[in-house]
């Protein structure tokens, strides 16, 4: 599955076929139904500009493999911080030892299924080829691009009182093998660039941030990209000065394009993942095949869009990356899968095997997440609304995945009055219930934007993700104000 290059990544880690064959079989002694090995060597570097000079960088490298042993419904795992032998050998061991002890709990034996072998089977993908090596380029040529970006916004709007600026990559080389005998390799490089402004008036101050990741190389850093990410920071300073603190109550809410779509991440998306739902922990939990939504509505986890910070090639257990369809039409198509809840539910994985880095075990997580267009457009959906609120930034989200329910502040927004955006709010909270709002949805705009900025999931460990969403009427959610 590596093509020409797997002798590459075998040289890598100081591996041979054999020697991964002799890895499993260890980590299978005692009686495990399956093993895989995740090998990772990753390098790191930042450089971060702040009160107007690059003075402070970082540089990282990660190195290592963790072992995984299943058997029934238990998990071994282990590391190893080097991949010579006796200590590759010695974390096997202790990863069989966790997952085949006596009071390991039963359940269906792990065995390659067609649905395993179709899904591992393909040609390779290519979502993110990088043009130009991050290290083949010196830490001095990225110096200017972070005082450029600086003077920019110092231009384009005379109230700036600081910026802070960061600029990080990485590169890791990915091996994976398991005991079907499957073997996978992956290069996964990845930019991000921050930028974050304060701005003052009369007193008063404001501030705003704009990024930008991709899984590309050193390409990614364009004169349209430095632009337009200083024109963001910028725009709409004007209503973060005059914004008011609405009154609260339940209202109808329209939802930007874009950013907006944290929202459907985490108070949706997060249910869809096998891991809650197998569990019985996620509100939809039993609910596969049931209607849960209007017929317009499809909602997508997606590994496959080219450069995209949340794209795979093959996830972190070796399955290929793949587009899935959680909502079809508003019904219920599918979870989000790694191997164990695949084998559970008897369907293919979908690709959503992921994990932190080496020293942690895969579970089920969301790659790019977003809502497909509709067919109204932003202002027949704002037009439609009488009186209530638009929302285009959210942070600092809260969600119970049990019970649904969910907390976002609103960073910033407009109250919808007639049918027209009038006075500029802040400091709100949009409060509801993910499958309620989901039932809600009154109309879906024909405006899909993927928002390509630096967005990291956090469950239990972290891991790069995207997210985008069409503009969205919901009928009624509750508006924390005054």
């Amino acid at each position: 599955m590596c093509g020409m290059n797997t002798r590459n990544f075998l040289d890598r880690f100081r591996v041979t076929v054999p020697k991964l064959e002799q890895l499993v079989r260890t980590a299978l002694a005692r009686g495990g139904d399956y093993s895989d090995l995740y090998f990772e060597y990753t390098v790191y570097q930042d450089l971060l500009l702040k009160d107007g000079e690059v003075a402070s960088g970082g540089f990282h490298i990660d190195y290592g493999t963790g072992i995984r042993v299943l058997k029934g419904e238990r998990t071994g795992y282990a590391y190893s911080e080097s991949t010579e032998m006796p200590d590759m050998m010695a974390a096997a061991k202790a990863a069989a030892q966790i997952a085949c002890s006596d009071s390991a709990a039963s359940g269906p034996t792990y065995c390659s299924t067609k649905a395993d072998q179709k899904s591992v089977m393909r040609s390779v993908n290519d979502f993110y080829p990088a043009a130009i090596d991050w290290h083949d380029r010196a830490v001095s040529d990225f110096i200017p691009v972070l005082k450029k970006l600086e003077s920019m916004i110092f231009a384009k709007e005379k109230r700036t009182a600081k910026v802070i600026a960061k600029l990080s990559w990485s590169e890791s080389e990915i091996l994976m093998f398991n005991s079907f005998g499957e073997i996978a390799c992956d290069f996964r490089p990845i930019g991000s660039m921050v930028v974050s402004a304060v701005f003052s008036e009369n007193g008063q101050s404001e501030n705003k941030t704009s990024s930008r990741s991709f899984r590309m190389g050193a390409e990614m850093i364009t004169e349209a990209m430095l632009q337009e990410m200083a024109e963001e920071v910028v725009s709409g300073i004007d209503a973060r000065f005059r914004a008011i603190r609405p009154k609260g109550g339940k209202m109808p809410v329209v939802m930007g394009a874009g950013a907006s779509g944290i929202l459907l991440h985490e108070a949706m998306g997060h249910a869809f993942e096998a891991d809650f739902n197998r569990k019985g922990q996620s509100v939809f939990s039993g609910m596969m095949g049931r209607k849960i939504c209007a017929d317009n509505i499809n909602i997508v986890d997606d590994g496959t869009l080219h450069g995209n910070r949340g794209a795979c090639n093959y996830d972190d257990e070796g399955v290929p990356g793949q587009k899935t369809y959680m909502v079809k039409d508003g019904v219920l198509e599918s979870y989000l899968h790694d191997r164990i809840s695949a084998r559970w539910y008897g369907v293919p994985p979908t690709g959503n095997g992921r994990r932190e880095s080496f020293r942690f075990n895969p579970i089920p997580r969301m790659r790019a997440t977003y809502m497909e267009s509709g067919s109204a457009s932003k202002d027949e959906l704002i037009a439609s609304v009488s009186k209530g609120i638009f929302v285009d930034e959210f942070s600092n989200g809260q969600v119970k995945i049990g019970e649904g329910d969910f907390t976002f502040y609103v960073k910033s927004g407009f109250l919808i009055e007639n049918g027209r955006l009038t006075a500029p709010v802040k400091d709100i909270n949009i409060i509801g219930n993910g499958p309620r709002a989901l039932a809600d949805i009154a109309g879906v705009g024909n405006d899909l934007l993927i928002d390509n900025g630096t967005w990291t999931c956090g469950k239990d460990q972290s891991v790069a993700v995207s997210c985008g969403i069409p503009t969205v009427l919901v009928r009624e959610l509750v508006v924390g104000g005054q």
